[in-house]
Parts: structure tokens; sequence; C-alpha cells
């Protein structure tokens, strides 16, 4: 198979954790990368621009991912399959799902476009947004859904390239678009005194080179997951393996969302000070979240092309030594941002009242985030098996329907922040204990195909 293989990791033969290692370092300085994106966003327009607009921008994230998250769902299903083929040799089937996929992601990213600018204006009301900030939010919002057709190219692409085991050339690419994105900040809102607006064009900016990047890698690579502009086309068949693994997971993390939004909505109820804190610490767990999050698509990735090559005895292996390694991520540097969260927090803002509502955030949520990351490898594991909908059904009960019946209920009785961020730590702990119960069950079912 004709490829470019210094990219490549064999992931179905040799020892495992130095391969894991390597898959997983540029991913999770990738993700890192791409926060930093919302981060330079965070921290410009917090120092240079105001409590107001730093609430602005934070509160629009929620509702953000609420939106976005079915098609990144979509990019992992992409992933699955390309892997399984990749894995089992069938370079036709790998090339088909290519070229499905990249057209898959603009006409995602044109209707998410459309929908985003035309609604948030109401759905930032719906989140009961307040009167002084709500302006700056729906400015944010709109500009931000402009860049979603390359947004979300270059996720599908960097999806296509981690499934044949290349991490490496999506972390070059956002180095670039990360320090571009930087620059563009400093100078739209220093210089040009553009606000929340000069932040939201830098972020659309850097993606579309980012984008274009990813697009012009895949076009000079050789072998079948070459990207060539003639070939694309949607293959129905290939769309519907897709959306059988991409369309759960994509579901899965919207109404999650929805979860987040009553959560924002609830935080939205106590002012603009403790949103602006709110908004600083969750750009700050959103680092270790990512890098969480890379041993999660690892985990996809790796029992995607073993279950193609039908090397099932590495099942279990992998997924215990991704367990081993997102513990000891979320340990370090769940626990490393609070012990650091004021000087970290002091970043975003100089105002005291704003690091305190902050630091109260971290302490409860860096500290247990671990249990976070060990949920998200067992769904992995499950999604890279194959089994879509049953991660999705379990993570909607027990993590999602549980936050909102917390917010309902205990929080009422309770209506205090701390309160309201304990339901984080409660609900994934339930989540993960099931999801260990599901992955025995799919691997018990796998080896009696075998028999």
């Amino acid at each position: 198979m004709k490829a470019n293989k210094s990219y490549e990791i064999d992931m179905c033969n040799g020892p495992l954790f130095g391969k894991i290692l390597l898959f997983t370092l540029p991913l999770m300085l990738s993700g890192i990368l791409q926060l930093l994106f919302n981060a330079a966003d965070v921290v410009v327009v917090g120092q240079f621009a105001g409590n107001e607009a730093l609430a602005a921008v934070g509160s629009t994230g929620a509702l953000t991912n609420l939106l976005v998250n079915l098609f990144i769902g979509l990019s992992v299903g992409a992933n699955v399959l390309v892997a399984r083929y990749y894995g089992a040799r069938r370079e036709e089937e790998v090339s088909s799902t290519v070229h499905t996929s990249i057209l898959l992601s603009v006409i995602g990213g044109i209707l998410l476009a459309v929908v985003g600018i035309v609604a948030a204006r109401p759905l930032l009301r719906m989140m009961d947004t307040p009167e002084n900030v709500i302006e700056h939010s729906v400015l944010y919002m709109r500009i931000f859904f402009l860049g979603m057709p390359v947004m979300l190219l270059f996720n599908f692409g960097s999806a296509i390239l981690r499934a044949i085991g290349d991490t490496r050339r999506p972390l070059f690419y956002l180095s670039i678009a990360g320090v571009i994105n930087v620059v563009l900040n400093l100078g739209f809102v220093i210089i040009f005194h553009m606000g929340v607006a000069g932040v939201a064009t830098a972020t659309v900016i850097s993606q579309c080179i980012s984008a274009v990047l990813i697009v012009r890698c895949l076009m000079l690579s050789e072998g079948c997951f070459q990207l060539r502009l003639q070939k694309l086309h949607m293959d129905w068949e290939k769309f519907g393996k897709i959306a059988a693994i991409g369309l759960p997971a994509g579901i899965q993390g919207s109404l999650f969302s929805i979860s987040n939004v009553l959560i924002q909505s609830s935080v939205n109820s106590f002012g603009s000070v403790a949103m602006a804190g709110n908004t600083a610490a969750s750009n700050v767990e959103g680092f270790v979240y990512t890098s969480m999050n890379s041993v999660h698509q690892t985990a996809v990735s790796f029992t995607g092309q073993n279950l193609g090559g039908k090397r099932y005895d590495r099942i279990n292996k992998i997924l215990i030594e991704c367990l081993l390694f997102v513990t000891a991520i979320g340990l370090v540097m769940g626990n490393g941002a609070v012990l650091f969260g004021k000087q970290i927090l002091g970043l975003y803002s100089s105002d005291p009242q704003v690091i305190t509502y902050g630091l109260q955030r971290i302490a409860i949520i860096c500290t247990t985030y671990c249990i976070c990351g060990i949920m998200d490898v067992l769904v992995g594991s499950i999604r890279g098996l194959g089994y879509a909908v049953m991660p999705m059904i379990v993570s909607l009960i027990g993590a999602c329907a549980l936050r909102v019946v917390w917010i309902y209920t205990v929080f009422q009785w309770d209506r205090t922040l701390r309160t309201l961020y304990i339901s984080y730590p409660v609900t994934w702990t339930v989540t993960a204990i099931a999801h260990a119960i599901c992955f025995m069950f799919v691997r018990r079912k796998l080896e009696e195909k075998r028999v």
C-alpha cells in the first residue's frame, strides 16, 4: 500500500505503549493548540476589552458546542471507518470514504454557518444572557460561525490522517495557524480596537489557514487516502456507515451540550462577574480535557484498526494502556491547574472577584477530571468496536439526563455555584461505571462471534 510511511503508525503489530505515546502526544499538542485559538480570544479580550466582553465570549461556548457537536461526531464516524478499512487493507473503500467525508464536511459547514448566524440572538436570549453582554455575544457568535466550513474541513481532514496513524502533520499546521491567530488577536484588539469582533475574525482567518494546509496535505499524499477534488462525491453507502457511527456520537455531544447550556444559564443568573470567572476557569479546564480527549481519540483509532485487521487479542491491552495514560494526564494536569490556579486565572483577568469565582470552579472540577477521562476512553473503545448507539444512550442517561435532574432538584434546594459544579464529578462517576459494564458486554459478544 503506497503511502507516506514516515508519518504512519502500524497499530496492529508490535508493542503498544510506545506507539500509543507517539500517536497521542502530537494529538494532545494539536488539541491544545486548537484550544489556544479560543484561549487567545479570552485572554486578549479579558485584558484589553473588559469583563463584559470576556463574559460575552464565554457565554457562546456551550451554545456553539451544541450546534457543532453533531458534525464533529460525524468526523468520528469517518475516522472509525477509514481506520477499519485501512487496517483491513481495503484501498478502494478507504478512498471512497475519504472523498465522501471531505464533501460532507463542506456541506455540513455551510449548513452550520447559516444556522449559527440566523439563530444567534434568539438562542442567546433563551439562555438568559444579560443585556449588558448579549450584543457582544451575538456579534462574536455570528463572525465565529462564518468560519464553520473551514473548521469542519480541518476536523474531518485531521480525522482521516489520524485513522492512518498520522498525528504530526495536523500539529504542524495548527502551530502555524495558532501563531497567526495570536498575532491577529493582538493587532485587531489593541491596535484597531475591534473588541470581540477582532478576536472572532482572527480565529476565522487562522482556521482558514489550517484548513488550506490540511487539504493541501491530503492532495499531495500518496496512496489510497489521497484527496482528488475531481473525485469528490457522496457515496451513500459510506455516508450511511459514517452516520451510523458518527450520528450517535454527535447527538450525544449535542445533548451533552444541552445540559451544559442549562448550567451556563444557571451561571448567568449570578451576574456578569461570575460569568467571567466561569469563562476563565472553563478555558483552563479545556486544556486538561483536550489532553485527556486525545487519549479517547487514540482508543478509537487503535481499536478500529485492530478490529479491521482482526487483531482481537490487542483490544483489551489498548484499553488498559489508554486508561492508565488518561488517568495520569488527568491527575497531573488537573491538580496542576488547582495548584497554580490563581496565577493562571490572572492571565485572563486582573479582577479579584473574577479570579475568586474561577478558583471555585477549578477546585471542584479539575481535581476530579480524571474520572471524565476514564469515561471518555471507555466510550472510545466501544465506538472503535463499531458500537455507537449503546455509549450514546448510556451517556445521555448517566451524564446528560442526570445533570439536568441535578439542576432542577439539588441545585434548586441549594442555589450556589459549588452545588452546580458538583454535578460534573457525580455524573462522570455514574457514567464511567456504566460504560465499563458495556465494554465487557461488547467484548464478550466479539469473542462469541469468533468461536
